[in-house]
């Protein structure tokens, strides 16, 4: 069979649409190399995934051209170490991980920009932990490294602090354990020495727009494709919506632009995607760094193919092969589009659920609109893997529209004509 096979850890079904519209896309063989359950399910065994995935790679009857993935740990540190392996294209581990331990993250943001909030280490070994010296309510305490948003909260006092310290002690361990191993194949610098994986981070909470910054580093340099705006549920921190492009002015993007290309010059990554967060401060004129993710968004692919014509995984497949990355610019259908998440802030079991069918008959009815339902008949929520500390997700709604009152339009529509049905099992919100 002709063509280059690409093997994509954690490959899922409601990934392929997209991969399957990058350019060229005939030139490609999708390869899948463990489920997202395998990858993501308990508290997963690094040792265990590697000696899986090299069966998988070794038992394949041609070329291995391209290893990928474009979720986080553990995907994202086992695609550098499997592409050492088996010869293929990637950036080294130690720049993933500078990327991935929210602390040694921080520190390297340091040596490049000022743009990032006040931060310290929480010491979860003593008994009475405190908030580190200089960082002031209200904050966020999280994990080095945690999937989705688990784990992280916001606390505004002392009580706060305390409940959210003993959260993160107890399912810390689920994924800095894991962790560990990876940071056991580096030689750490001295200020990371003894810090480990399962390590609590406090940083001052930040406020403004949120913004994604998207690009890769190809020949040694920065190149920025898109960045979007992330619009939150009026009072909470749970996304509302992804938009692109972004709605800030050209000198504040510019300023973006700058700040990512220091920060990634500084990690050191090379030939790969990358997505940075950023709070942008209407008020103060400031931007802040929120974290950096050493993979593209694979959430945002049918944005970038609404409006410029190829999903993001393009520069991610043609880096990896070692080809021109470059992606298109406004060649789309539409000049904006929107991811939208569509949520249910108390527990509860997923009743009335959409057949494919029904979901199909809706995209051919709403044209510019793609839509994937969360949570199977039956389902509780609360057992839906990668839900932030606050939500439930029940659907994602892809619109694509020439303004934003046409994406909000399409997104109505689409949310009625889902009909999901939930029914309450406990009251309150997610925590209560």
């Amino acid at each position: 069979m002709s063509g280059k096979n690409i093997f994509v850890l954690g490959l899922e079904e409601a990934n392929l649409p997209a991969l399957h519209d990058v350019p060229d896309a005939e030139r490609y063989r999708f390869h899948p190399v463990l489920t997202l359950g395998e990858l993501q399910g308990g508290e997963v065994s690094v040792p265990d995934l590697l000696k899986k995935a090299q069966g998988i790679l070794d038992s394949f009857d041609g070329t291995i051209d391209a290893i990928v993935g474009y979720y986080d740990f553990p995907v994202s540190t086992l695609v550098p170490i499997l592409s050492e392996r088996y010869g293929t294209r990637s950036t080294g581990l130690e720049s993933v991980v500078k990327c991935e331990h929210k602390y040694w993250s921080r520190l390297e943001q340091e040596k490049a920009v000022d743009t990032h909030p006040r931060f310290g280490r929480v010491d979860l070994d003593t008994p009475d932990p405190r908030p580190p010296e200089g960082v002031r309510f209200p904050m966020w305490l999280k994990p080095a490294l945690a999937y989705s948003s688990g784990l992280a909260f916001g606390v505004h006092d002392e009580a706060e602090f305390r409940a959210a310290v003993a959260r993160i002690r107890e399912g810390i361990g689920r994924v800095g354990r894991p962790f560990e191993d990876i940071l056991g194949r580096l030689d750490l610098p001295p200020e990371m020495a003894g810090i480990g994986g399962q390590v609590c981070l406090a940083e001052e909470a930040l406020s403004g727009i949120q913004v994604a910054v998207e690009g890769y580093v190809h020949d040694g340099e920065v190149t920025v494709y898109g960045v979007l705006d992330s619009i939150d549920y009026p009072g909470c921190s749970s996304f509302l919506r992804h938009q692109y492009p972004s709605t800030l002015p050209e000198p504040v993007l510019h300023r973006l632009r700058d700040a990512t290309a220091r920060v990634m010059r500084q990690i050191g990554m090379q030939e790969a995607t990358f997505s940075i967060e950023y709070f942008y401060d209407p008020h103060t004129d400031a931007i802040n760094v929120l974290e950096v993710n050493p993979r593209h968004s694979q959430s945002h692919a049918e944005l970038f193919q609404y409006v410029d014509g190829a999903p993001n995984h393009h520069a991610m497949l043609r880096l990896a092969l070692g080809e021109d990355p470059a992606m298109p610019h406004r060649a789309g259908r539409y000049r904006t589009a929107a991811k939208w998440y569509y949520r249910w802030f108390a527990d509860g079991v997923a009743r009335e659920v959409p057949t494919h069918e029904e979901i199909a008959r809706i995209e051919r009815r709403i044209p510019g609109t793609r839509i994937h339902v969360i949570p199977e008949p039956g389902q509780q929520l609360a057992d839906m893997a990668e839900q932030d500390s606050y939500s439930f997700e029940l659907a994602h709604v892809f619109t694509g529209g020439d303004s934003e009152e046409e994406l909000r339009e399409k997104y109505d529509h689409c949310v009625a004509a889902l009909d999901l049905a939930c029914e309450r099992t406990r009251p309150g919100g997610r925590d209560g």
